[in-house]
């Protein structure tokens, strides 16, 4: 969704609001199976003395794999967004602000990025997730595996001192 700025660009003090459902097809990361309902995202710009600020929030539920075992999970994200907007001037960094069309904010884009920035590198299960055992691949939060240890093979020399 495109946002007129023009009524508040002008205008220190004035507010835009926003609310909208974000499109979960463009929100793709392997580790997410699926998406429990809308992303939805609320809020509004404020112009500050001349700065405009996007202000608000994004709020997803989502099923999840976990990246170490493998376990689907439901996990309920909540972004906070307070981004800067800027005017389309030869200065304008994009790497620390977002940059207005004319008078116009692409707001989709804006909250888009700012939910893949803030989104975890890791999905866990829980924090203290122990994963699947190397050897056969069992479960390790559900119980040790009957696997023996293997050697540390700096000490296969000393191995085979204990076996005579």
């Amino acid at each position: 969704m495109k946002l007129d700025l023009r009524e508040i660009l002008v205008t220190p003090g004035a507010r835009l609001p926003f609310g909208q459902a974000l499109d979960a097809g463009r929100l793709g990361f392997s580790q997410v199976k699926e998406y429990n309902g809308p992303v939805t995202a609320s809020g509004e710009i404020v112009n500050t003395a001349g700065v405009l600020t996007a202000r608000g929030s994004i709020d997803a539920e989502m099923t999840c794999w976990c990246d170490r075992c493998g376990a689907e999970f439901r996990l309920c994200k909540h972004v906070d967004v307070d981004a800067p907007i800027v005017p389309d001037t030869e200065e304008a960094d994009e790497g620390e602000a977002f940059v207005l069309e004319g008078d116009w904010l692409d707001l989709d884009d804006l909250l888009e990025t700012v939910f893949i920035l803030n989104m975890d590198t890791k999905f866990l299960c829980r924090e203290d997730c122990k994963g699947l055992c190397p050897s056969c691949g069992k479960n390790l939060n559900d119980g040790p595996c009957g696997c023996r240890p293997e050697p540390d093979p700096r000490f296969a020399v000393l191995e085979q001192l204990l076996d005579k």
